[in-house]
């Protein structure tokens, strides 16, 4: 089973939200508190393959290091950011799904408004701020299954 992995993170770069889609079965989001070993290894359950979009060098090491919890030791992972970049599609997630038309809902194109929505949520109960970083993180996880699709598409063509 895949599992799309995102975190979005705080001013001072601790998680802030762990997103985790597994097509069929769920979206599961880890927000504050909830973000330890314990919570994102049981959302993890059954899972052999996690992907991402700079996993390798952000979220994995961030997760690892603020929870002790190594996602590598528990499923294999494929970094999408590498199969781009094989593909000369550069830039970060957001401008890849630009190049390739990958839509959005929420119209959040910048990852640099996550943290101001957090601190938002954090300090002054913002309900808003959380729901739209909540659909910002849903659709990272989304599209990068849609992402991977695209580009397992594109495998033909070399």
């Amino acid at each position: 089973m895949r599992a799309y992995l995102d975190i979005e993170t705080t001013f001072d770069n601790n998680i802030s939200v762990v997103g985790i889609y597994i097509p069929g079965r769920s979206m599961i989001q880890l927000t504050g508190h909830q973000v330890t070993d314990v919570g994102i290894a049981l959302a993890m359950e059954g899972v052999s393959t996690i992907v991402t979009f700079n996993g390798a060098s952000f979220d994995l090491p961030l997760i690892r290091r603020s929870t002790g919890l190594d996602l590598r030791d528990l499923a294999q992972h494929v970094d999408l950011l590498h199969r781009c970049r094989k593909r000369e599609l550069r830039g970060g997630l957001k401008r890849v799904e630009i190049l390739l038309g990958i839509g959005r809902n929420s119209g959040i194109v910048d990852g640099r408004l996550a943290p101001r929505l957090w601190h938002r949520w954090e300090t002054e109960g913002d309900e808003e701020a959380l729901r739209v970083l909540l659909e910002y993180n849903k659709e990272d996880c989304v599209n990068l299954e849609v992402l991977e699709n695209i580009l397992d598409g594109m495998e033909g063509e070399i």
